[in-house]
């Protein structure tokens, strides 16, 4: 079973995050680091190949930086690892981003299943793992909360406020999972020495055969036009209790319509 889970080295959302004077997320004066979701979408992989077989690929798109997202990968327990990088794509929008990441997925070979997080911590727009499943003609099965492989077949459950449905797909498949699937596991000491010894590919779009005019902020289908600073926080409203505090509290949320 050999599997290329898809991760994304995004900014630390612990950290003050901004934009560059271009509208695209700055990258440059914040910490980076593996998307907290794709980890879960890492975890899986591995827990498939530990009872089927097989190999795990960490396939990752980004600047130079971004080789650390799938080095943690590595760390966690991944085989070997791909790091697709390119000035040129820089600003690249969701449209572009798939066709990279679907082409990068021809030139490691023919995995069984492609596996992605739910979102990315910085973009959060979910739509990668089905984009990549039209560019490569492939089923998918997307944002499940469980993973099961049987019989040539994926079987997961997504889970929504109202229902839950039960998806099934042939093999190969595309795959996506969200943060109820499982619990990733942390970087041993000897995953990490492990992970020095692993090997790392670097492409670039001429290697992908990808023409610099279909990818990068000036060709994006989709761009952030402006922003705003968020404003600063208002201190809140102290409520003392002497007596009446339930009802001080209860006016409080109706004033706001929480209630």
């Amino acid at each position: 079973m050999n599997i290329v889970v898809c991760v994304k080295h995004v900014p630390d959302a612990q950290g003050e995050r901004g934009f560059s004077d271009d509208n695209t997320t700055d990258r440059e004066n914040v910490d980076g680091l593996l998307s907290e979701l794709d980890e879960y979408a890492v975890e899986a992989a591995l827990k498939i190949t530990e009872a089927e077989g097989g190999e795990v690929t960490a396939l990752t798109v980004g600047p130079a930086d971004a080789v650390d997202a799938v080095k943690k990968a590595l760390q966690m327990g991944a085989d070997k690892a791909v790091h697709v990088s390119d000035d040129a794509i820089a600003g690249s929008d969701a449209l572009a981003t798939s066709l990279i990441l679907a082409e990068a997925i021809k030139k490691v070979g023919q995995p069984d299943i492609v596996l992605f997080g739910l979102a990315s911590t910085d973009g959060g727009m979910s739509v990668i793992p089905a984009m990549v499943a039209e560019r490569l003609g492939l089923p998918q099965v997307t944002q499940v909360s469980t993973l099961e492989v049987a019989d040539g077949n994926v079987t997961g459950r997504r889970d929504s406020d109202v229902a839950s449905e039960t998806l099934v797909a042939s093999i190969p498949a595309v795959v996506s999972v969200t943060d109820q699937i499982n619990e990733p596991r942390y970087p041993s000491f000897k995953g990490i020495m492990a992970a020095k010894k692993k090997p790392v590919e670097e492409m670039s779009l001429g290697d992908l055969g990808v023409d610099a005019g279909q990818v990068g902020l000036d060709n994006a289908s989709t761009k952030v036009l402006d922003t705003t600073k968020r404003p600063p926080r208002e201190q809140g409203e102290v409520i003392t209790d002497e007596g009446d505090g339930g009802k001080k509290l209860v006016e409080f949320l109706a004033g706001q319509k929480l209630i």
